[in-house]
């Protein structure tokens, strides 16, 4: 009896990992034009839904989900770019793109990281204006993106990256403090990669 079992577990991983991995990717939506200051949906996550268990409060990029200063946020990195800073103008919040999602992939959403279900259920779903302070790296995306290719999201965002390469306008006047964003991104500690 044992055996059967033995040869069936792997087969039921397999069977609903490749059910995971094919789900079709989110409605494309039309980039918004990369400036400044941009409308912008936004949606909260935390390290305790079930799609981000696995990865506990790690980053896509290895380092820790933050809500300190400069908070966590989500998004599509072909369209904010791994690094990119923003600050919500409505509560005056600073984030950085440190992660990604596969509910992202295509669309202009960001999802910003929020400590507890409460926090991640307070914000909701809102439209705000964020005003990018300053774009992240394409090419640290790809770098980072490359390694990850048997994922179908993260297949399109190296996609787009390439398409797009680094046609971001400059940010007059950016970036406002420099070296704490490198200061704080530097101190994080190191987490598992999806």
């Amino acid at each position: 009896m044992r055996t059967p079992l033995l040869i069936l577990a792997p087969l039921v991983v397999l069977f609903f990992g490749a059910c995971a991995s094919s789900r079709p990717l989110p409605k494309y939506e039309k980039p918004l034009a990369r400036a400044r200051i941009q409308s912008v949906r936004t949606t909260a996550y935390t390290h305790t839904e079930a799609d981000h268990t696995p990865y506990g409060r790690s980053t896509a990029i290895g380092t820790q989900l933050s809500d300190g200063r400069i908070k966590s946020a989500a998004a599509d990195w072909s369209r904010w770019p791994v690094g990119t800073v923003f600050r919500i103008v409505e509560t005056g919040e600073l984030f950085q793109v440190d992660d990604y999602g596969w509910a992202l992939t295509g669309t202009n959403t960001i999802d910003l990281y929020k400590p507890t279900r409460a926090a991640m259920n307070k914000w909701g779903v809102r439209r705000v204006t964020i005003e990018n302070l300053r774009w992240g790296s394409p090419e640290r995306s790809m770098a980072i993106l490359e390694g990850r290719t048997k994922y179908v999201h993260t297949r399109f965002m190296l996609k787009e990256c390439r398409r797009d390469g680094d046609d971001f306008p400059a940010l007059a006047g950016i970036p406002p403090e420099p070296v704490q964003v490198a200061q704080w991104a530097s101190k994080a500690p190191q987490g598992r990669r999806r």
